[in-house]
């Protein structure tokens, strides 16, 4: 689907927990999320510490889709 999406011309960050499988089905952007089970949260954290991982997914994602790419990119969490 993300293929798809970017062949329209329409740019997509692939915010995932397995990074090779989006490597494998040729997602340009992608950004690794926390875990299989929560991929944008970790219940066992505060909600402000909660919220403070999800902001940081998509900061990251937003950084991601305003990058120009050639190649497949992951782009990490600093």
């Amino acid at each position: 689907m993300v293929k798809e999406i970017e062949r329209a011309g329409l740019p997509v960050v692939h915010i995932c927990t397995v990074v090779p499988i989006s490597l494998t089905v040729g997602a340009n952007r992608i950004v690794p999320a926390v875990a299989i089970p929560h991929p944008l949260g970790n219940p066992s954290l505060t909600p402000a510490e909660e919220k403070e991982i999800r902001s940081k997914l998509v900061d990251k994602a937003l950084i991601a889709l305003s990058t120009e790419v050639t190649d497949q990119t992951v782009f990490e969490m600093s």
